[in-house]
């Protein structure tokens, strides 16, 4: 490799790195402090279901329009600009979540929508470009590192977060009205949409584009090749295998997520600003552990690790129904955040691995569709188990289920089968 190759590999690495930074905001503020304010504006059950409802309709459809979003994507050699557009509209709505008053309830929920379908989308443009950046062997510290930076960004973000409701009156903001929740979600798309901007300009696609032609024609052709993408993954079988395992195991973890501060608060009674806290450990915990864990992968394999994740995430589930104290549930954080990085960051590097490198963009629009398309149904089921029982235990221990299925679906995985049928395409 040349010295100016690898001046470039390494700026593209820091510019892929980044984006995790930046869009880590919005996955620590939204299950904090958004969650907690739609709860606010939408008392009892209806709160519940607005939050639930709205993270499961939104993965659905962003799970429909991902895949062809990515083959036009990759037609073009665009992931630049659909990854610049679907985060600088989230970004944007999130900045307005500062307009939504109480008396504008319903455009908070509009912008909720909005930003959270932007997310979804802009995350199988941004990892469409890790094939393209790094090699085989690169692959699962690059995943791990971008992981880790998404960790410390969001915990920065937590952090200013937690400043502004504990310093607030130091600094001469209102208490009233709601209006330091509101700061905290604009600080959310600003945190998003600021740091995102150097990888928007400076991250580049290696792909040389097609001809152009117009949308319609383009949409067409994009359609055609996902159809033939799904007529013949037989020639892939190991990465379908792996997508159907990923499809159920990270509806669970995405639940897990998005869902258990709602436990803290219902159970333990915990208000928004320890969850910030707990939520602020969990970001600097999982750092080392999504690090331990490429380490981990590098020297036993991907598969096992990712095994070993699932593992400790059985035994978590399985014993968070017994949970009655805030220690408790700190401890089950802690155990959480060591394999909260790593499951998805080995999870995106076997991804990378089987995917064949000419057509990155589709293949990770199956991957974004394969971890959303059902991604809806944790949401819901948490949400309206939780609306109609007023069970918390009942709610996180039914996402069991998602754990002990996607396992025995990724146990014949072959990784090495996997790369052999990406090199074959």
């Amino acid at each position: 490799m040349t010295a100016m190759s690898a001046q470039l590999n390494r700026r593209s690495l820091f510019l892929f790195a980044l984006y995790d930074w930046a869009n880590s905001a919005y996955s620590t503020l939204s299950i904090t402090v958004l969650v907690a304010y739609i709860k606010r504006l939408f008392p009892d059950e209806s709160g519940v279901l607005i939050w639930g409802w709205g993270l499961g309709s939104t993965m659905f459809l962003s799970a429909l329009l991902s895949p062809i979003a990515g083959a036009i994507a990759d037609l073009n050699a665009s992931k630049r600009h659909w990854l610049a557009g679907t985060t600088l509209a989230g970004s944007a709505a999130a900045m307005l979540m500062f307009l939504a008053t109480p008396e504008r309830r319903w455009l908070l929920v509009v912008l909720f929508l909005t930003t959270s379908l932007s997310f979804e989308l802009a995350q199988g443009f941004y990892n469409a470009f890790l094939p393209e950046i790094a090699d085989d062997q690169q692959m699962g510290q690059v995943s791990a590192w971008s992981y880790g930076a998404g960790y410390v960004g969001g915990g920065l973000a937590l952090l200013i977060a937690l400043g502004i409701f504990m310093l607030g009156d130091r600094l001469g903001l209102p208490s009233a009205g709601d209006f330091r929740m509101r700061l905290c979600l604009l600080v959310m798309g600003l945190w998003w949409g600021g740091f995102s901007l150097p990888t928007l300009i400076g991250l580049r696609d290696k792909k040389l584009p097609e001809p152009r032609q117009p949308i319609i024609a383009t949409a067409k052709k994009a359609i055609a090749e996902v159809r033939r993408t799904l007529v013949h993954v037989r020639r892939y079988r190991m990465l379908a295998t792996f997508l159907l395992g990923f499809l159920i195991f990270n509806d669970g973890i995405q639940t897990v997520i998005s869902q258990s501060s709602q436990f803290g608060e219902i159970v333990l009674k915990m208000p928004p600003q320890e969850m910030l806290l707990l939520v602020l450990m969990i970001q600097f915990v999982a750092l080392p552990g999504a690090l331990a864990i490429g380490w981990l992968a590098d020297r036993i394999g991907q598969k096992p690790a990712l095994m070993v994740c699932l593992s400790v995430w059985i035994a978590l589930l399985g014993g968070a129904f017994f949970i009655t104290s805030k220690t408790q549930f700190w401890g089950m954080a802690v155990v959480a955040s060591l394999v909260l990085g790593g499951t998805q960051s080995v999870s995106r590097t076997i991804m990378g691995l089987m995917t064949p490198k000419k057509r990155a963009a589709e293949f990770f629009g199956f991957f974004n569709l394969s971890g959303k398309a059902t991604s809806m149904f944790g949401p819901l089921f948490f949400s309206s188990i939780l609306a109609f029982t007023g069970s918390a235990h009942f709610a996180l221990l039914s996402l069991l289920i998602f754990f002990v299925l996607g396992t025995l679906i990724i146990l014949p995985l072959d990784v090495k089968r996997g790369q052999r049928e990406a090199l074959s395409a």
